[in-house]
């Protein structure tokens, strides 16, 4: 079975560190009750999510196609949690002890998608992992957050994947 992997594209620049998610979230209300983002906290726009019916904004049309951009709290979400990916699956029962859902992943994407700030609940007691490493230049990769390119040769970081496919510029 093929690992399900982030779709990161080769040339992507690390983004920032993920913020830990909350260990269990409500969608926040405003004193006059209306619902806000369980994500972001914003009021407005907003709808619930289709795995967990909780409240966030409604801000696909936000993500611009091929930025690789985090700006959108539905996006966010729908591709990287296991929530998501559990009911897009349809797995049975909960996501936090899916045999499935813990079997498609290795274990620090799993970790990751458990772990990360677009969770309204938040992974109880991830597993422990060795992290990956670039098989170029030894230096810690991190699975979650882009930065690095795989293929035949294994998973490299940014420096060594230009070092191998520079760049051309055209001036």
């Amino acid at each position: 079975m093929t690992e399900p992997r982030p779709r990161h594209h080769n040339n992507m620049k690390p983004s920032k560190k993920l913020k830990p998610a909350k260990t269990k979230s409500q969608p926040p209300s405003a004193t006059d009750g209306t619902p806000r983002c369980g994500l972001c906290g914003k009021k407005g726009k907003l709808v619930r999510t289709e795995c967990c019916g909780q409240w966030i904004c409604d801000d696909e049309e936000k993500y611009v196609l091929f930025s690789y951009a985090r700006n959108s709290c539905h996006r966010n979400h729908r591709r990287y949690t296991l929530c998501a990916y559990h009911h897009g699956e349809r797995h049975k029962g909960k996501w936090q002890d899916c045999p499935k859902c813990r079997a498609s992943f290795s274990t620090e994407i799993y970790v990751g998608f458990g772990t990360n700030e677009y969770n309204f609940e938040k992974l109880p007691n991830p597993p422990a992992y060795e992290p990956t490493r670039c098989d170029g230049c030894g230096v810690v990769v991190n699975l979650n957050d882009g930065g690095y390119s795989q293929g035949p040769k294994g998973i490299h970081c940014w420096k060594c994947t230009n070092q191998e496919f520079p760049i051309s510029r055209r001036d």
